[in-house]
């Protein structure tokens, strides 16, 4: 599938629209097909017309993969079955012997998976406070092959400075994978910025409607490139064809929600951080932010997810929790509609109370994901649920 819509030449939102897709040549339809088919017929044993088997490679995911990858200002994109398989395949660029440096702060089911399954792989992994790229540099061991950032972490919503961050990984030779679910292409690329692998929970913002669940890795380096979609081919936890007709045409307004998540996460985050009932708002977006000069040097924007600590405890986190209408309370992040939910109780649970503690993700804390319905709808529900509190 040709990728050659140029970012010097074509907008983000045209990209979005055009990227890797073209019209069926067949038919003249002008969205790609839904190509539900597992295998390709060949005209002569091992010449074909580019598709041989649905495992290594789809029409429609193919399309969906091209677009992506431009977005992200990549050459190659990968889609997967979920997020945490496009983990799975990256961390299986590496061997029994290894070492990974990931971020101390991370999604609970990232940690879940290292801990809990690579582990065991014979993989060695230190979770360090990337805030700091000298702790990162401190880290490194003779055995460091990769290194592990996700930014803005979740739920604490640090930030860790990319383009630092992949200087020592080159300088050093290790890899370093950026998670930029939280920001979406539209707001942060750090392929720009030097990152080796962009990863993404699509399921979140590029997939933007709560009906689809996949992943995605993006590279520029073709050897890379080669060796993941070994990984991906051998593996097997492809994006289904109709995943990916659902995720491309959700990039198509991909621009459009985001900046509507932004202004909206932006007064909504202003709101909170003057309530007398909540005690902390950590969002990138706000002065007050300790990095929030990061932020805006890194990002062209601070996205709809914040996190915010209630005065009181675990009581007063259920009282807000259970009585909000149009936040719905609930796992996931990024839809267009605005969820609400307590990262130690759900989606952080699988991480030890000790190290939930130390990283400050306690009972008081509750983590929001700014829609995309009108704010006053959204600043209202939170001043009734507030009110319970």
């Amino acid at each position: 599938m040709k990728n050659d819509w140029n970012k010097s030449q074509y907008g983000f939102e045209t990209r979005a629209i055009h990227a890797g897709q073209e019209p069926d040549p067949t038919t003249g339809a002008i969205m790609t097909p839904v190509y539900l088919t597992s295998t390709f017929v060949q005209e002569s044993p091992g010449r074909h017309k580019g598709w041989e088997y649905a495992r290594s490679q789809n029409p429609t995911r193919s399309a969906y993969e091209a677009c992506l990858a431009n977005l992200e200002s990549g050459k190659h994109g990968f889609g997967f079955a979920s997020g945490c398989a496009a983990e799975t395949t990256a961390l299986h660029l590496l061997k029994a012997g290894d070492h990974v440096i990931a971020s101390d702060d991370m999604y609970g089911g990232t940690f879940r998976l290292m801990d809990k399954v690579i582990k065991h792989n014979g993989i060695e992994f230190s979770y360090v406070d990337l805030t700091d790229v000298e702790n990162f540099r401190k880290a490194i061991k003779p055995n460091t092959k990769m290194v592990w950032i996700e930014t803005p972490t979740n739920p604490t919503m640090k930030l860790v400075d990319i383009r630092k961050a992949a200087a020592i990984a080159k300088e050093k030779g290790i890899l370093s994978i950026v998670d930029n679910t939280f920001m979406s292409p539209y707001f942060q690329r750090p392929l720009e910025l030097g990152a080796d692998i962009v990863l993404h929970s699509t399921t979140k913002y590029v997939g933007g409607h709560s009906d689809v669940v996949g992943g995605a890795l993006i590279v520029n380096d073709d050897d890379l490139a080669a060796r993941i979609y070994f990984l991906q081919k051998s593996m097997g936890a492809i994006c289904a064809p109709f995943d990916a007709y659902l995720s491309m045409r959700s990039l198509k307004t991909l621009a459009l929600r985001m900046r509507q998540h932004d202004i909206n996460g932006r007064k909504v985050a202003e709101y909170l951080e003057k309530h007398p009932k909540v005690a902390r708002v950590a969002y990138p977006g706000l002065p007050s932010h300790p990095q929030h000069a990061l932020a805006k040097e890194q990002a062209h924007g601070f996205g709809g997810m914040m996190t915010i600590y209630l005065k009181g405890g675990i009581d007063e986190a259920r009282r807000l929790l259970e009585n909000v209408r149009i936040f719905a309370l609930a796992e996931s992040l990024g839809g267009v509609e605005s969820l609400i939910e307590h990262p130690a109780i759900m989606t952080h649970a699988s991480i030890p109370p000790e190290a939930r503690k130390a990283l400050g993700i306690d009972d008081t804390m509750v983590r929001l994901s700014v829609g995309v319905e009108n704010v006053e709808d959204l600043i209202r529900d939170l001043e009734n649920a507030l009110s319970k509190v």
